[in-house]
This record gives structure tokens, sequence and C-alpha cells, in this order.
């Protein structure tokens, strides 16, 4: 059982890596649009392009930030061991899908099952934490039962 935590938990960490590849290539080629910008006899179409350059700069260092502090938060993550509740690293199955409480990562495809990665932040992982099996809670006018948590 603890091999679906490790695989859903290895399907996070390269969610991440491919959101930090992004960026940096993305960071990589603003800057060489800004460097490879020579000035013109049309010096404010010259300040536009590298400053817009430096804004897309901008918006990929903070989404690579982000990326970094979503592998910090999965670094901390044991994915060893069980648990009767909910907790962080928990996979928690319930009548309505099938839940990795660790990071928003969206849907995660493990062995043919669709497991949803979801923060304990989100609604629904605050919903789940501290759940046991057998609880239920109710979400958007949907019920949640959980049936089992590993």
């Amino acid at each position: 059982m603890n091999d679906i935590k490790a695989k859903l938990h290895a399907l996070c960490v390269a969610y991440v890596q491919t959101r930090m590849k992004a960026a940096e290539q993305a960071i990589a080629e603003a800057q060489q649009s800004q460097n490879d910008d020579t000035k013109s006899s049309a010096g404010d179409k010259y300040e536009t392009g590298r400053e817009m350059a430096q804004q897309e700069t901008n918006r990929n260092l903070a989404q690579l930030n982000e990326a970094n502090k979503l592998m910090v938060a999965l670094n901390q993550i044991s994915y060893n061991g069980t648990s009767q509740k909910a907790e962080t690293g928990s996979v928690i199955f319930t009548n309505n899908g099938n839940f990795y409480l660790a990071i928003s990562a969206g849907t995660l495809l493990l062995d043919g099952k669709n497991f949803f990665a979801v923060s304990p932040a989100s609604p629904i992982g605050f919903k789940l934490k501290d759940k046991k099996a057998g609880e239920e809670f109710i979400l958007n006018d949907k019920t949640y039962q959980i049936q089992s948590i590993i």
C-alpha cells in the first residue's frame, strides 16, 4: 500500500520539476530576447521591448519561486507508514474519488486510477484533514464518505 504513496509522491515531484523547468526556460528566453534587442533610432520601441522582456522574466521568476515552495513542501512529506486519520501524505479513498493530500497538482493517473493531488489548505484538503474511515463531509452540495485511508 505504501507503494501507492511513493508513486503518487514521485508523480507530484515530476509535476513540480516540469513546472520549474518550464519557468527556467521561459526566463532564459526572456533574458535572451532582452539581450538581443538592439538599440535602434526608435528609442521608445527599444525601451518598451526591454521592459516587456523584464516583466516576462519577473512573471516567470515568481512561477519558479512558487514551484520551489511546492518542492520544499513535498520534501517535508513522509510517504512511509499509514495513519488512522487523513493527514499530509495520506491517500484517501472516498465514494467520490481518490485523493492524495500533499500539494495541488491536479489529477494524477496511477495504475489506471485517477487520484486528485490536493493541498491541505485547499477547500477539499481542509475538509479531508483529520477525518477517519467511515466519516463523511459535504462540499459543494456533494457528500463524500471516506472508505479508507493509507
